[in-house]
């Protein structure tokens, strides 16, 4: 689910900048990269997280095999 949330973050981050473009909105524009730009960042966090995880339980199995 939070990688839909950071997708829909990132989306409406780029449709609040690409409205504000249109309309000369430029606190909407900047609003619109911020978003987007945290919908980014949070997606990163949670592939690293997910990654570290997959290293963790590796190596967990590693260590149950040489101990049998």
């Amino acid at each position: 689910m939070a990688n839909e949330d950071n997708k829909f973050d990132q989306f409406t981050g780029k449709a609040k900048e690409a409205a504000g473009k249109v309309s000369g909105d430029k606190d909407l524009e900047a609003e619109g990269k911020v978003q987007g730009a945290e919908g980014k960042a949070k997606e990163f966090v949670d592939d690293a997280k997910a990654g570290a995880k997959a290293v963790k339980d590796r190596v967990d199995e590693e260590i149950d095999k040489r101990r049998n």
